[in-house]
């Protein structure tokens, strides 16, 4: 009995095993369909998150598009809509200062300037800050002589334009932006302010409503005055007072441009997150700022994941629901072909409500394997609908029956490919058939088993808006022609084309010649009528092949292509300048306007567009130098080098004739004590237009024609007649150095002109110093020694001014007894940023020393250089630490305070 019993333990065990096994594959098998259903579901919700997340990156990526391209077109706007006002004050202050009249504003709005609505007020305030000439009554007028406006170009010698903000002594109804330019007297002493009020809608008026939407903002900030105008896509008005939602730290749009999200609660007032995109003007100190809601932006994302959140929900029951359902049936093959149907349903109930076409394609093979079509095995009402067709009308059909008469064979390979690869994505342009129901589609195409798994999603209204940004940046808003920008895209193409080609082209350079007068006497809204007229005059005369291009104010440019010759460019030129002859009729009005017309031919006179256009504009100007109304091709012999020079010599010996210079100062100081020891006399020209023009844009030009050895002449006598000017005035005066050219020591004759200029203003020597730069001590030693020597007897110092720049050796520095050694800028600027700077820094002290000389700085602009060269007993000191180059007037204060820095010893205790 136990021998039973013990034998059979081992049996009960085995089936007790048997049994357990069984019952965990039963169990296996039951958790299976559950366990794919939820695979599924995380595929589901992995796709639909996926997908929802793209939508937010496109959305966001379209938004910041979009803002960096309407700041970009809102700066050229604002661009060009400042530089007419800058044109307007220029054109008043040529007047008011060549006529004085009294009623000149009156006397202009009588004649017809002025009368557009963007003119809120025009004004000629005299030196005592009254009105004295307006386009209002100018009773009860504020004076103006208090406030910081009056008070800024009063004390500044700059003529340029200033943009800012209305003084509080002034107030009008709407938002306004304030335009002034001071007056001159004959003298070049203070005589008033131009001063311009401008509508702020004129310059926010860029794109309406329903461009930037409910939220949208568009901005003009000055970049260093505290003018803030705004107009929002409802649109109301802010100036940047309580009413403004801009955020109050510029810190926000730094840099020359950009994009960034600024999310309501960190910035914007009314807690509307918006991008914004901001681009600085080009030529006046503005900021345009562009900002689009980033709510309104992704809303369409917001959508598109609410829908596709409920159908992943949708789909996820279902297959949860399959999955119970096919776990209670798995031993059955009729359930699992059921089953298989409950799934497919399930998929189509959750792609029927999706806003994207889905399709399911099965390869159709040859014998050999080969791919010869493919099959629809199943797609969503959604999908179908893309295709004109029905969704039972579309299941079974074969690929290349819908490829027939609508795509060629493209779609084939397409789908062939994404076989080869496993997935292809792509952004295309649906053919133009009524059948279809899209436009523009993004196509996914993912490889499954012997088939692909297809979306394409309608991107139409995208596409669209793209389209319409693109037109913005390229097309110019007053005439509808391409612009400058297009312009710029273009040619490098057509370089490319023709190049590969082997053709040429060319360009005609067109500008028309009485537009200024037009546009002054007749206003802006005329010029810009007479613009729009001569758009269409000049596109009526050109062949389809051709462009007309506004390349910029009065300006246009025809791209003529094909090119077929000189003759035929010759025709086509002396067309325009016929037709441009006749009058147009703006108004009821004819205004007289011809055309100059400059030509270049591709690849003769140019090898890349700025070449060409430069040399067309060359060609227009030679003819209009020669009467207007003509038309030039391009000479080789012309150059814009050329042309500039003679203009600037040519100005160069007005400024000579008109007395024009003037001398700034800059002090010297002891790098011990501080005190003022000296000053170094630097020459201005005071343009009457350009205003005050630094010597690196006139003194090379002026070395190279000879101008050079009048100007020096005349600095010498300027310097000894201001010395003996604060003499006269009491003033405690240092002495003052000059540069002498290397043309003008050469030359010879430097002794006698400064003995002349001494004994004329009875100045002593000793106020007297002479810079001479190292290359002007190259040559004949003799005759160099000989000259310095006759300089010196005169009781006058000599400086080495720019040392280390040249070709100075230290045998030369010694026969020639200099005695002052001034180390040019380059090298003060290597202190503290590397341990040779220093070294060879204190290399040159050491030398000047040992040679008696005393050794100056030459632009120090930090206190860290100071103390650097404080430790390397440097003994002067100049730069913009110090104080930067100051009329007389101010130099004479500066002498008076004497002591320019703290002592060393003061620093030490």
């Amino acid at each position: 009995m136990k021998t039973i019993l013990s034998a059979g333990a081992p049996a009960r065990s085995r089936i007790s095993m048997s049994m357990m096994a069984k019952r965990t594959a039963r169990l296996l098998g039951s958790l299976l369909w559950p366990l794919l259903a939820l695979l599924a579901c995380a595929s589901i919700w992995s796709l639909t998150i996926g997908r929802a997340n793209v939508e937010w990156e496109r959305a966001n990526a379209a938004i910041t598009k979009d803002a960096g391209a309407y700041a970009k077109a809102y700066e050229q706007y604002v661009t060009r809509s400042v530089g007419q006002m800058d044109q307007v004050t220029m054109q008043l202050k040529h007047s008011w200062e060549h006529s004085r009249n009294p009623r000149l504003i009156e006397d202009l709005k009588r004649d017809g300037m002025f009368t557009d609505s963007a003119y809120v007020a025009v004004s000629i305030v005299d030196r005592q800050g009254v009105v004295r000439s307006s386009t209002q009554a100018a009773t009860g007028a504020p004076n103006l002589a208090h406030t910081r406006l009056f008070a800024h170009h009063r004390d500044n010698i700059s003529s340029a334009l200033r943009i800012g903000v209305l003084p509080g002594e002034l107030a009008y109804s709407q938002e306004v932006v304030l335009f002034t330019r001071r007056l001159d007297t004959t003298d070049d002493g203070f005589d008033g302010v131009v001063l311009l009020v401008v509508d702020a809608r004129y310059f926010t008026s860029f794109v309406g409503p329903a461009a930037l939407g409910e939220h949208g903002i568009v901005a003009l900030v000055g970049a260093d005055t505290r003018l803030r105008i705004e107009q929002r896509g409802d649109g109301t008005m802010a100036d940047g007072g309580a009413a403004s939602i801009l955020p109050h730290s510029d810190a926000t749009w730094r840099g020359a441009s950009g994009v960034q999200l600024v999310q309501g609660d960190a910035g914007f007032a009314d807690g509307i997150g918006r991008v914004l995109g901001w681009r600085q003007s080009s030529a006046y100190p503005l900021v345009a700022l562009v900002g689009l809601s980033h709510r309104d932006a992704v809303a369409g994302a917001q959508l598109y994941w609410q829908e596709g959140r409920n159908t992943a929900i949708l789909a996820s029951v279902c297959l949860l629901l399959l999955g119970s359902v096919a776990a209670a049936f798995s031993a059955r093959a009729s359930a699992r072909r059921r089953e298989q149907d409950e799934v497919r349903n399930a998929y189509r109930t959750a792609t029927e409500s999706a806003n994207d076409g889905f399709y399911m394609a099965a390869a159709m093979r040859d014998r050999q394997g080969n791919i010869v079509d493919f099959r629809i095995v199943d797609c969503n009402e959604r999908g179908a609908f893309f295709y004109g067709m029905q969704r039972s009308e579309l299941v079974g059909t074969r690929l290349s029956l819908i490829d027939n008469g609508l795509f060629g064979e493209r779609l084939l390979s397409t789908y062939r490919k994404a076989m080869e690869h496993g997935f292809h994505e792509d952004d295309r342009r649906m053919p133009s058939d009524n059948r279809l129901n899209i436009r523009w589609g993004h196509r996914r195409i993912v490889r499954v088993g012997n088939g692909l798994a297809v979306t394409l999603q309608d991107v139409s209204e995208r596409k669209a808006h793209e389209a319409q940004l693109e037109r913005l940046a390229n097309e110019d808003s007053l005439t509808g022609l391409p612009n400058r920008h297009w312009m710029l895209e273009f040619m490098p193409r057509a370089i490319d084309k023709a190049r590969a080609a082997g053709t040429g082209f060319a360009i005609l350079f067109i500008d028309l010649d009485e537009f200024k007068q037009v546009n002054d006497s007749q206003g802006h809204a005329v010029g810009d009528q007479l613009l729009q007229a001569a758009a269409r005059r000049l596109s009526a005369l050109l062949r389809p092949t051709d462009h007309v291009v506004r390349f910029g104010g009065d300006e246009f440019i025809v791209f003529l292509d094909p090119y077929d010759g000189d003759p035929q460019v010759a025709a086509i030129a002396a067309r325009i300048v016929a037709a441009f002859n006749d009058p147009f009729v703006i108004a009821d009005d004819a205004q007289a306007v011809g055309a100059s017309v400059g030509i270049s031919v591709f690849p003769r006179d140019g090898s890349d567009a700025e070449t060409l256009i430069k040399h067309s504009d060359i060609a227009m100007y030679a003819g209009k130098s020669d009467g207007k109304g003509q038309f030039r091709f391009f000479d080789p012999a012309l150059s814009a080098t050329l042309k500039t020079r003679a203009r600037l010599k040519h100005g160069l010996i007005e400024a000579i004739e008109r007395e024009q210079f003037t001398l700034y100062y800059q002090p010297r100081v002891d790098t011990r004590t501080g005190e003022l020891l000296s000053m170094e006399a630097l020459l201005r020209w005071r343009h009457p237009l350009l205003g005050m023009v630094s010597p690196a844009e006139f003194i090379a030009l002026a070395e190279a024609s000879g101008l050079i050895l009048r100007i020096g002449e005349m600095v010498i006598d300027m310097a000894c007649a201001q010395l003996a000017a604060w003499q006269r005035a009491g003033a405690r005066v240092v002495p003052v150095s000059i540069n002498v050219s290397p043309k003008q020591f050469k030359r010879g004759g430097v002794k006698h002109q400064l003995t002349a200029a001494l004994h004329r203003h009875g100045i002593a020597a000793a106020l007297l110093e002479v810079e001479i730069t190292e290359s002007a001590m190259m040559g004949d030693q003799d005759e160099i020694i000989a000259e310095l020597a006759a300089i010196r007897s005169l009781g006058i110092k000599l400086h080495v001014d720019d040392f280390g720049t040249g070709y100075s050796s230290l045998s030369q520095l010694q026969r020639l007894r200099m005695d002052v050694l001034k180390v040019d800028r380059a090298f003060t600027a290597e202190l503290g940023t590397s341990r040779e700077g220093r070294v060879f820094f204190q290399a040159i002290v050491s030398m000047a020393h040992a040679l008696e000389m005393s050794v100056v700085a030459e632009g120090v602009e930090t206190e860290q250089q100071l103390d650097i060269l404080r430790a390397l007993k440097c003994n002067e000191v100049q730069g913009y630490f110090i104080a930067r180059p100051m009329p007389a007037d101010d130099m004479q204060v500066m002498m008076e305070r004497r002591f320019l820095l703290q002592p060393v010893e003061t620093i030490d205790a």
